[in-house]
């Protein structure tokens, strides 16, 4: 998986859950579609539907989505369906989630596009809720749903209770597919928080005291007393402390203990580590302690970045470090591994996908393999590559001693100042990391485009169209690679003026491998650019490229000149 890939997760549910070869049809044709991830399958026999959990880059999760969506339909017969769940469709709801890349905003639209794909090309009215609903009243599910399947014929022919794509009289087709809720929503996050007391009704309390919909108001004693009412005969509530989650206390046999069980519907209102902290404090405000934290299902790979990081603040530490170390911050402060041994490759959503993808990349090789792989008679990686790779180890430098003066001694007032520079350090080396690989994939797509078939006419346009588009392509990719190299100087500079002294010479060096991938990845450039037929853009692109070196080859002086200096 490349480095910052859009990945969206789709939660749909199918009014099926007892009849394991149909559900099987559905979800073949989800695994069908490139690009996407099978995650769960969970049936319910007495609700008779099946929760379904895939995720992907956007277009394959859409397509996916459409394909399950046309199967169910074919295979479920809502004239046919009973169960305990509430359900007006073959395919009930179907939301989009954003994980990573993507905003809610985006998957809202996303949504949208897909309910028309239904209504159109299958015939099944779609309804939009949450951010993709076109009201606010149909922004909630229940609404959506009213009435269930049963409520259709009415429904549909009811101004104002229609869908929102695909609306008409309810026919022989409805009848059959019922109508789909399409949507798209926040991340959910199912957790529980650890106690050392075996006290369900200690747990509750503490549950009441965060979750936003708090506890009933109560006539003089707050414990056993009346809940009040208002005017209109509602029970009063008293809002607990932690917006957009609920939760409940529960004793578990298999642990032994209880446990604060919490739902957060809006990660980005009330991230994991903010409601972590909420019910440690709570508890202790009862005597009780939080032992530790249990995810159930799966997360975003950025709800332990968050949590890494908010530590580390809360430390006077660096936050500039390398993401695995972020992440074992966040296990180690979230007491992840209190009940088993907490994986983040098994229970973080882009983990799985990384793990899932068959193409190699050469930032995952070792030190000596990717020298080995350099020094192959093959043509790739060569010197664009080796350029990024040159700029990652100068950011890293720079990064380096950031990290090394943030956490010096008798220098506490001034770990923020570093930390942000040691962040920069990490995100320029990330960049660059990236283009390691689109370097030698910018090569790769001259080769596929040379090889393009060239019998005809008609086959040499297109492939001759192909091999310039490659090629700028090409052209362009390291001249990417110089822009974020040059962007390391300012880097080392501040380290060199700046930072720890001992360190100096580091940020020296780092200096001089920015210098080295501009230079290299500029004779990328030219080479790639004297192939191009646009001649006015070739000469713009090396002109940019002569520029960028000039500025880098004054930057690295300057900074060398600091760094003797300092030394002598």
């Amino acid at each position: 998986m490349s480095i910052g890939k859009r990945i969206v997760e789709c939660v749909p549910n199918f009014s099926e859950g007892r009849h394991p070869e149909i559900i099987s049809q559905i979800t073949s044709e989800i695994e069908k579609v490139k690009g996407v991830k099978l995650l769960d399958v969970d049936p319910g026999e007495a609700t008779n539907r099946t929760v379904v959990t895939f995720v992907g880059e956007p277009e394959a999760v859409v397509e996916a989505a459409f394909q399950a969506v046309k199967k169910a339909g074919q295979l479920i017969d809502m004239r046919q369906h009973h169960g305990a769940h509430p359900r007006m469709g073959a395919t009930d709801v179907l939301p989009l989630i954003p994980v990573s890349g993507i905003t809610l905003e985006e998957c809202a639209r996303l949504a949208r596009q897909l309910a028309q794909r239904i209504a159109d090309q299958l015939q099944i009215p779609c309804y939009c809720y949450e951010a993709a609903a076109f009201t606010e009243e149909r922004r909630n599910l229940a609404v959506c749903r009213e009435g269930e399947y049963e409520a259709l014929p009415e429904k549909l022919s009811t101004p104002g209770k229609g869908a929102d794509y695909g609306n008409r009289p309810f026919d022989d087709s409805i009848a059959r597919t019922g109508c789909t809720v399409v949507g798209a929503r926040d991340f959910l996050i199912a957790v529980n928080f650890n106690l050392n007391t075996t006290s369900t009704r200690r747990a509750n309390a503490i549950a009441f005291d965060v979750r936003e919909k708090g506890r009933p108001r109560r006539e003089g004693n707050p414990i056993i007393g009346k809940p009040m009412k208002d005017a209109d005969g509602n029970t009063i509530m008293i809002p607990g402390t932690l917006k957009c989650t609920k939760a409940i206390g529960w004793y578990i046999d298999e642990y032994g203990i209880a446990q604060v069980s919490m739902n957060i519907t809006n990660i980005n209102v009330t991230p994991l580590h903010i409601a972590f902290d909420e019910v440690c404090r709570c508890a202790d405000n009862r005597g009780i302690r939080v032992t530790g934290t249990e995810i159930v299902g799966l997360i975003p790979k950025r709800t332990l970045i968050e949590a890494g990081k908010y530590f580390l603040e809360k430390q006077h530490r660096s936050t500039g470090i390398p993401e695995k170390d972020i992440i074992d911050i966040a296990i180690h402060s979230l007491g992840l591994s209190d009940l088993r041994p907490f994986n983040p490759r098994e229970k973080v959503i882009e983990y799985l996908l990384e793990d899932n993808d068959p193409k190699a990349r050469l930032v995952d090789l070792t030190t000596s393999g990717f020298a080995e792989e350099t020094s192959r008679e093959s043509p790739a990686p060569g010197g664009g590559t080796i350029s990024a790779y040159m700029g990652a180890l100068g950011a890293a430098l720079g990064t380096m001693v950031a990290n090394l003066s943030a956490h010096k001694a008798g220098w506490d007032d001034r770990w923020k100042e570093f930390s942000d520079s040691a962040d920069e350090g990490q995100q320029l080396m990330t960049q660059l990391l990236t283009l390691v690989d689109e370097d030698t994939e910018a090569f790769n797509r001259i080769m596929a485009a040379f090889g393009m078939p060239k019998a005809t006419d008609e086959e040499k346009a297109l492939r001759s169209a192909a091999i310039q588009e490659a090629t700028l392509y090409a052209t362009e990719v390291p001249l990417r690679t110089m822009k974020t190299a040059c962007q390391v100087f300012a880097l080392c500079r501040r380290m060199a003026e700046n930072g720890n002294p001992n360190s100096v010479s580091d940020a020296g060096v780092g200096a001089l491998a920015a210098r080295a991938a501009v230079l290299g990845a500029g004779l990328n450039v030219k080479i790639n650019a004297a192939s191009l037929k646009d001649r006015h853009r070739a000469e713009a692109l090396v002109a940019e490229a002569n520029l960028l070196i000039q500025q880098a080859n004054k930057a690295e002086k300057e900074i060398t000149d600091i760094v003797e200096s300092k030394i002598s």
